[in-house]
């Protein structure tokens, strides 16, 4: 059974269980910031299984993307070494958000591992919680589950969280249980293997069903919740190999096209043995890249894009081991997109893009790669020498600093001829630079610094819709030369998604205050300003409220002419381009975006001819608010890194462009008169930026 016809046998089972097919999300989350990379299926529903959200379904199936490379889920340092750990994996679940419970998600899991795909049943054992009395019953009793074949695991107080799942320290969590397959005695490890025992690969972990019943608290006690709830997981990757009874994930057909182009281009082939590691790694690896560069990640050297570079840097080093001097994973991006473009269709469009981001950082590590190896050879030899086995922090530093190794490459070289690293001295070394850096520090407001002057709901913004309200202020914030004001409700614009914040005044009786500028701090909406006549706490009643009009009016037509310059380099260089960060001015506009070379004369006169051609058409410009899920159906482009609700807001300019945006924009695209390029230049790898300026942008402030 082919991993393609897996998947969507799952999904059309569960689909006539009652759940709602749910596509996967990005595995760059876009509206989570505790997480890097999306890691679990449950992550794109992780609100509603709180019930802080509330959807028109309460049933659901996904097969989710997933990449774990780094944080508490990270199995990079085990992909290779074993036939089934992963840094890029798919995640077929199902879930429940306070409909069904154990009794129904035990009989879903039983069904269809026996029924539907047909797994002998005597070789499927379970695993519950060992408190988890309920969930045992129901596998013995109900499902028939021999007991010899049902073991409890775990101990929450004795600290021992097998089979309990927690979503943090505190609140939700529950027990799990696991349905694992039974892969012969050739696969056991010895006479101890058991399940609980050992970590072989005869016990094959294949599905988890976590059971969300409690509210931990603080002191450690469990709560039962109102509405428990499902959340469930199996590889696709471990099932496929089952179902195709081959021992290793990298046997089945979503790997073997990608190790035959491998051995085509080494020139060499394929072992099942510890030898075929790099095959194992590499292949692994640009799965990987190819998902992750695709959903809106670059490499860099900070946050995700760390990550993606240690990944392909890894796939690089092992490449060498292959022989493989000159840049070759790109090459693999075809195999990838062919097996894996059926399910995920945007694939087909970033193949391009994507071979090319890695074959420009292959070269760029390339330079540098022999020289960091040389370094690594001649610490080695000092080490050997002198009958130590450990590498000193300092070098591995110095690999890291000077040459982009990432630390776990140097333990991965270290590892493989019988050495350590001295990971605490280079954590140390790491310290001291950090404090030789002169770190930039951003101004961190303290709750307690507010002074309260009336109760209420705050910072409902009314700015699409009014540019004067009558408002009344919540809070106050004094500094030696400005005053910060939180008030109940304001027409002015916030500071975000790179459009300015908002200037203008507010006036009362014996009161005039300068707004200088408008920015978010946690929930709030502050108005930062001069206080030009009375005092604050004195005040009387409510204010005026005033924007400067022409100055917001300036900033709009930029933010509009921001959405045309995508659609158009969209149309002139691809549909890779994506906004990676922008500044929206009244005198001028910034447009970072993905894009791998300068962009030549004859495209940057085309860009500028188009958006203007656009302009002079007058299109509508229109806003409407849906849901997040709708607006991915309807194939809004999002913000890279912004934070977005379930209900969202929707930036329309005809057929040519729909964005998810909160800012301000005129009614039709004829208002924002002329567009000019300023300059085009290149930020960082990867990574493009477009200045620009309209007709009737305001002359640039000095203040």
């Amino acid at each position: 059974m082919k991993a393609d016809e897996i998947r969507e046998t799952f999904l059309a089972y569960f689909e006539n269980k009652g759940h709602r097919r749910v596509p996967s999300s990005p595995v760059i989350p876009q509206d989570d910031p505790t997480l890097l990379f999306t890691n679990a299926g449950m992550n794109q529903f992780k609100l509603a299984l709180l019930g802080k959200e509330k959807r028109d379904y309460s049933r659901a199936t996904s097969c989710q993307k997933c990449i774990r490379a780094s944080g508490k889920h990270n199995d990079l340092e085990e992909v290779g070494r074993t036939a089934r750990h992963h840094t890029f994996f798919e995640m077929l679940g199902n879930f429940s958000f306070g409909d069904y419970f154990k009794k129904e998600a035990i009989e879903y899991a039983w069904e269809f591992m026996t029924e539907v795909l047909r797994l002998p049943t005597q070789r499927l054992w379970i695993s519950v919680y060992k408190d988890d009395d309920q969930a045992y019953a129901i596998w013995n009793s109900r499902i028939g589950v021999p007991a010899e074949r049902i073991v409890r695991l775990g101990d929450v107080q004795q600290g021992d969280e097998e089979n309990f799942w927690s979503m943090g320290d505190t609140g939700p969590c529950g027990p799990c249980s696991e349905i694992l397959f039974d892969q012969g005695e050739e696969m056991s490890c010895g006479p101890h293997c058991g399940i609980g025992k050992c970590n072989c690969d005869r016990y094959l972990e294949l599905w988890n069903l976590v059971f969300v019943q409690f509210d931990r608290s603080p002191d450690g006690n469990l709560t039962p919740l109102p509405r428990p709830s499902i959340d469930t997981g199996m590889g696709l990757e471990r099932i496929a190999a089952v179902m195709q009874k081959v021992q290793s994930n990298f046997q089945t057909d979503l790997f073997r096209p990608i190790i035959a182009e491998m051995e085509e281009i080494v020139r060499r082939g394929y072992s099942s043995g510890p030898e075929g590691m790099p095959f194992r790694v590499i292949a692994d690896h640009v799965r990987a890249l190819t998902f992750a560069l695709a959903d809106g990640a670059l490499p860099s050297n900070e946050g995700r894009g760390y990550v993606i570079r240690r990944i392909l840097r890894r796939a690089c080093r092992f490449g060498r081991t292959l022989g493989m001097t000159e840049p070759f994973l790109y090459r693999l991006v075809g195999p990838v997109v062919d097996i894996m473009a059926r399910p995920y269709p945007e694939l087909k469009e970033k193949r391009e893009y994507v071979a090319l981001v890695i074959k420009t950082e292959e070269e760029r590590f390339g330079e540098t790669l022999d020289q960091g190896l040389e370094l690594f050879r001649k610490a080695v030899q000092v080490v050997q020498a002198s009958g130590q086995k450990t590498i000193p922090g300092r070098e591995a530093f110095r690999l890291y600093d000077t040459y982009g190794f990432p630390l776990d490459l140097t333990v991965d070289m270290a590892e493989e001829i019988g050495l350590q690293v001295d990971l605490e001295g280079f954590h140390e070394e790491m310290k001291l630079q950090k404090q030789r850096a002169k770190q930039a520090s951003r101004f961190r407001e303290e709750e307690n610094q507010w002074t309260i002057l009336s109760e209420g709901p705050h910072s409902r913004f009314i700015g699409y819709d009014h540019e004067r309200a009558t408002v009344v202020i919540r809070r106050m914030r004094m500094a030696t030369d400005y005053i910060d004001l939180v008030l109940d409700q304001t027409p002015f614009y916030a500071e975000a998604g790179g459009q300015v914040g908002d200037r203008g005044e507010l006036r009362g009786e014996g009161i005039e205050i300068e707004v200088t500028d408008t920015f978010r701090s946690a929930d709030a909406v502050v108005h930062r300003g001069k206080l030009l006549k009375g005092n604050i706490r004195e005040a009387k009643g409510s204010l005026t409220a005033q924007i400067d009009s022409q100055r917001r009016s300036a900033t709009a037509r930029n933010h509009t002419a921001t959405h045309l310059l995508q659609a158009v380099l969209r149309q002139v260089l691809g549909e890779h381009v994506r906004q990676s960060g922008s500044l929206v001015a009244p005198d001028r506009l910034r447009f970072d975006f993905t894009h791998f070379s300068p962009l030549s004369p004859k495209e940057l006169e085309r860009v500028e001819a188009s958006v203007n051609a656009k302009i002079r058409e007058d299109i509508p410009v229109s806003t409407f608010e849906t849901s997040l899920e709708e607006a991915r159906r309807m194939g809004a482009l999002a913000f890279f890194g912004e934070k977005y609700g379930e209900r969202v807001r929707l930036v329309k300019i005809g057929k040519e462009s729909l964005e998810l945006c909160g800012g301000t924009h005129v009614k039709a695209t004829g208002q924002i008169g002329q567009f000019r390029l300023v300059s085009e230049s290149g930020i960082s790898a990867g990574i493009r930026r477009i200045e620009a300026v309209t007709l009737f942008s305001t002359p640039r402030s000095t203040g």
